[in-house]
């Protein structure tokens, strides 16, 4: 059953898309069979945030850390997002869906740069669904990279490292472009962020699952949108002073 519309949505759902691998061995299968089921929720996922009106998701497919497993499971893992990304890119594209990659993608093979950045740009004008797809990514690497880049502006002289605020940091990272996340997901029944864009999760709600990721469904789904729907959130400020905030505004 649809969440009501007069319940709040979230304006960006990221998903830390956990248990292909279990998934596949409760079935006796290849981790890859795993990573491919995998596929289906991802769909439907991409889908219900577009038909929704939800305005970001973001997937973490690739952790920093995930390059330690083994070799073959990587290599593999590399070829699937080739393929899979010759195979959807052009229904993405005729739903009007952007597509970015967040990551550190010069450790990824020349040929999966390539598409990446094929994709990137065939989605550049695209106003739907804002898709991005953490691939090499680790939230500590993408705080690095912001405060490396703050840096060399400070040491040109162009930034004063006072001028160096919340909102110029905030600026400096992979997500810059979208609000920041207001639902986390996580399926698999761990409950950890596991290096999951940690500058952009300081006020999400999170939703863990113990559904493996490749049985994650649409009611599944629904569910955590029900979740949110319910959760409180104060920013900091006390229950009766957002609810006057709400008062004031409507």
């Amino acid at each position: 059953m649809p969440v009501a519309a007069s319940n709040p949505l979230p304006r960006h759902v990221a998903i830390t898309m956990d248990g292909n691998g279990r998934w596949a061995k409760t079935r006796g299968l290849t981790r890859i069979a795993g990573h491919k089921a995998g596929l289906a929720p991802v769909r439907m996922c991409i889908s219900e945030c577009g038909s929704r009106g939800i305005g970001a998701l973001t997937l973490f497919a690739f952790s920093s850390e995930n390059w330690g497993r083994p070799a073959e499971e990587v290599g593999s893992l590399m070829s699937l997002f080739v393929e899979s990304l010759e195979r959807e890119l052009a229904e993405l594209h005729a739903k009007n869906v952007r597509m970015r990659f967040i990551g550190e993608r010069r450790n990824l093979p020349v040929r999966l740069q390539a598409r990446i950045a094929a994709a990137e740009e065939r989605t550049a004008d695209n106003s739907g669904l804002q898709l991005q797809v953490a691939v090499s990514y680790g939230g500590r690497w993408d705080i690095i990279q912001a405060a490396q880049s703050l840096a060399r502006e400070c040491s040109s002289g162009a930034l004063r490292p006072e001028e160096i605020t919340e909102e110029r940091f905030a600026g400096a990272l992979a997500l810059a472009h979208v609000p920041d996340a207001d639902l986390v997901i996580r399926t698999g029944g761990e409950q950890r962020i596991s290096n999951f864009l940690l500058w952009n999760l300081a006020y999400a709600e999170l939703y863990f699952t113990a559904k493996l990721w490749p049985d994650f469904a649409m009611a599944d789904f629904e569910d955590a949108l029900t979740f949110f729907a319910n959760r409180e959130r104060r920013f900091g400020q006390t229950s009766a002073q957002r609810s006057a905030a709400s008062g004031h505004a409507s």
